[in-house]
């Protein structure tokens, strides 16, 4: 089967299981372990489909920003995916969980710019002066795939495993935050769940930032101003398991909030 053949159809498979929510076997049993050009092209053919479709484009997600992450999936570096406004939630409001098939959810760092990103290799600096403020976030990533059962491939023919996102609604400048050294917990019914810091991100999420807009050039579709760069997890993810609320405060930024709801 050629390679566009195999792309229609993993595509098409991974469209169906979020619209049925019926989770399907992994798709590294047809593309190679290490073939990331042809598990991109099933994301970037699924993202074609929802713009068809009418959904618009706000920003990108960095996944695999742990070492760890990465030394278990056998990559050494991060992914990407694409975000919706159909996926974004404000503070506090209500996510029907019937929208998701095995959710889980972890704090992160957002990014909104103030402008285009088009260098061939960017800086802190460019990214820093790019920036219009930061946000707390929450991410919640569902996997189509059954039992969480993903290696690097896996996750990024399934748009890096996206699902939903959440944001604060304190936006603070990048002069009036430490991201490497802050520090985040994540909880529900005050019980903490998941610890981390802004170091847990690849050392500082401005580097998994810096990676993705290089990248995004290198593809062809530079980060724009406006868009939201969810900039990795900042500690362990945690499994929604029961509709409830999970709080995420991350020192400098205030707390966001993720509700779900039957």
């Amino acid at each position: 089967m050629s390679n566009e053949a195999i792309e229609s159809a993993l595509a098409e498979r991974l469209r169906d299981a979020e619209h049925t929510r019926q989770p399907v076997a992994p798709v590294r049993g047809e593309i190679s372990t290490d073939d990331a050009a042809l598990a991109y092209a099933v994301q970037r053919a699924n993202v074609d489909a929802r713009c068809a479709a009418g959904e618009r484009v706000v920003g990108r997600k960095i996944g695999l920003t742990s070492p760890a992450v990465q030394q278990q999936l056998g990559v050494d570096q991060p992914d990407f995916g694409t975000l919706f406004a159909s996926m974004a939630y404000g503070d506090n409001a209500p996510m029907p969980l019937s929208r998701l098939i095995q959710p889980k959810v972890e704090a992160e760092i957002a990014l909104v710019l103030q402008r285009d990103l088009v260098q061939d290799e960017h800086t802190f600096a460019d990214l820093i002066g790019a920036t219009a403020y930061t946000l707390a976030a929450i991410e919640v990533v569902d996997s189509r795939i059954q039992n969480w059962d993903i290696r690097f491939v896996d996750t990024v023919a399934d748009n890096a495993s996206s699902a939903m996102f959440v944001l604060g609604s304190r936006p603070v400048p990048l002069s009036a935050i430490d991201l490497r050294a802050c520090a985040m917990t994540l909880s529900q019914d005050e019980e903490v769940l998941s610890r981390g810091n802004g170091s847990a991100c690849l050392g500082n999420p401005l580097n998994a930032a810096v990676w993705l807009a290089n990248r995004m050039v290198q593809l062809g579709t530079p980060l724009r101003a406006g868009d939201v760069v969810l900039t990795g997890a900042l500690g362990p993810m945690v499994t929604v398991k029961r509709p409830g609320t999970f709080t995420a405060q991350i020192d400098g930024l205030g707390s966001v909030c993720a509700t779900f709801t039957d």
